[in-house]
């Protein structure tokens, strides 16, 4: 699913469930500019999806067409279907990765909370390995039962492998475990220049980030 259909379903999705949101409350949700926010609200007016009435001088409100009904199921079909078949592919990636990169060593620790890190966790429980540490930028939560510390700590906690469960950023991820002293030899990074990694989609709820101003409601 490209940047552009993701985007028209997010929007869909929202003025679906509220009719008279504003553009600003809009732009602030789905994590991109106003200005943007506009022109693509005004694109999927001109192509008939959406309606919009003006209720009063600052207030309008939106409403899906049949057109746009038809439009948001179809993009939300493609959107599970791209979803699945990105976790077969990610899920096969990431057992040939730990297959190699483990081996023998039993006792696993990953850097990371989110998608990457459950299918980490998941395929670590398949292959029997001990997960026995959670590290993240954000501690002092919880990840599957597990406490998340700080890379910091990372010193005074026994592991063989840390697996860098994170697409985004990679070599600022890897620059911050340096940093803190995570040994190169002990570090499995999952790039995200690795096709199927590089290919993850993105909940249609989750911002998509560009920029550019304009006004807007």
């Amino acid at each position: 699913m490209d940047v552009e259909s993701r985007r028209d379903l997010q929007l869909l999705e929202a003025l679906e469930q509220e009719s008279t949101i504003t553009q600003r409350t809009l732009a602030t949700r789905l994590g991109i500019a106003l200005g943007l926010t506009n022109l693509y609200l005004k694109r999927l007016i001109r192509k008939g999806y959406v309606k919009c009435v003006t209720v009063s001088p600052n207030r309008l409100v939106y409403s899906l067409t049949p057109k746009g009904m038809a439009r948001k199921g179809r993009l939300t079909f493609e959107f599970m279907k791209y979803s699945l078949d990105f976790y077969r592919d990610v899920r096969q990636l990431l057992r040939r990765s730990l297959a190699v990169a483990v081996a023998e060593q039993q006792r696993v620790a990953i850097y990371g909370t989110g998608d990457a890190a459950e299918l980490v966790y998941l395929l670590l429980r398949d292959m029997g390995l001990e997960l026995v540490a959670v590290f993240g930028p954000e501690p002092n939560g919880r990840f599957l039962g597990l406490p998340v510390r700080a890379i910091a700590d990372h010193a005074s906690l026994p592991y063989d492998v840390l697996v860098v469960a994170t697409l985004e950023r990679p070599a600022g991820t890897a620059k911050l475990l340096r940093q803190h002293g995570v040994p190169e030899a002990k570090t499995l990074m999952l790039h995200a220049d690795q096709t199927a990694l590089a290919a993850k989609p993105q909940d249609p709820a989750a911002p998509v980030r560009p920029a550019a101003p304009t006004n807007g409601r």
